[in-house]
């Protein structure tokens, strides 16, 4: 999948869907993103692995066509790899963009920072 973003939609226990865009990195057919652990997209893939993913913009506008997908919360040893290759994608944007997307956080009162998971994101139904 090219792009920086990635339109990750999981759904809810009444089954409607919540899509958010984020960061990914792939690693042969696998996609990896990282997300606070206490986001409600880990708790709803953690009720209900199948998700689906489409390229986006920053904002979240689709590009593409969405592809079925499972999600999961990655090995340790799958989530170093993602760090070291998110690391090297977003360079420049944990510089730039980062400090800028966690000050507007603080400003909206909305917690920053804590505990990060890795979700490995495999394709298929």
């Amino acid at each position: 999948m090219d792009g920086k973003y990635l339109s990750l939609t999981s759904y809810k226990r009444d089954g409607s869907p919540v899509a958010t865009p984020l960061w990914f990195v792939q690693d042969g057919s696998r996609l990896f993103v990282s997300t606070g652990r206490d986001s409600a997209k880990v708790r709803r893939i953690g009720r209900n692995p199948v998700v689906s993913v489409t390229p986006c913009t920053a904002s979240g506008r689709v590009r593409g066509e969405p592809a079925p997908a499972h999600a999961r919360i990655a090995t340790d040893e799958e989530a170093r790899r993602a760090e070291e290759l998110m690391a090297r994608k977003y360079r420049v944007d944990r510089v730039v963009i980062l400090p800028v997307y966690r000050l507007v956080q603080r400003l909206r009162g909305t917690p920053v920072g804590g505990d990060s998971v890795v979700l490995a994101i495999d394709p298929g139904p």
